[in-house]
């Protein structure tokens, strides 16, 4: 087993840095059959406190958002459309609300797909990335080029907030 990403890492580094860092690590879902998927993370995106109008935490501290408001190194789902788990990981310090929301995998693109392949559902609201023994992080070697664009499905947040460069995604050297 490679060495897993301590909550001390979500917590020292705002949101930004982490999505784009969080390029190219591995990411680990064993299920309770013993069944393990080990998947680089290829996209991300970052959403920045209450000022930022896309965050979730632009709405205040609600029962949906409070794990946010927790210190990093936590897990935050939530549903959409009734049907997909988003997963996030929630970084910083407590009380300064920040996110990463995983929209690609290897294998697997697409923030729904990957709450389906994971089999997320709401009882990974709040689990800990650092002694989970159903999720986690561990570190690995980058493979390609990270790109950063706009964020995607936000238009609600109006031109400022959607155009912030704050989706990493990882290219491979083929451009692929």
């Amino acid at each position: 087993m490679k060495e897993r990403i301590p909550k001390s890492y979500f917590q020292s580094n705002d949101a930004v840095f982490i999505a784009e860092n969080l390029i190219g690590k591995t990411l680990i879902r064993q299920f309770e059959n013993g069944e393990i998927i080990r998947s680089k993370i290829t996209e991300t995106e970052a959403y920045v406190g209450p000022e930022d109008l896309a965050c979730h935490a632009s709405k205040g501290k609600t029962k949906r958002t409070s794990i946010m408001f927790e210190k990093g190194g936590l897990v935050y789902v939530y549903l959409i459309y009734g049907m997909y788990w988003m997963l996030n990981f929630v970084t910083g310090k407590e009380d300064e609300p920040q996110a990463v929301l995983i929209r690609g995998i290897e294998g697997c693109s697409g923030p729904g797909r990957i709450g389906k392949l994971l089999q997320l559902d709401q009882s990974f609201y709040g689990e800990d990335l650092e002694t989970s023994k159903r999720i986690w992080l561990e570190a690995s070697e980058i493979e390609g080029e990270v790109i950063t664009t706009p964020r995607i499905g936000i238009d609600y947040a109006g031109e400022f907030w959607k155009n912030k460069p704050w989706r990493f995604v990882l290219q491979d050297f083929e451009g692929k």
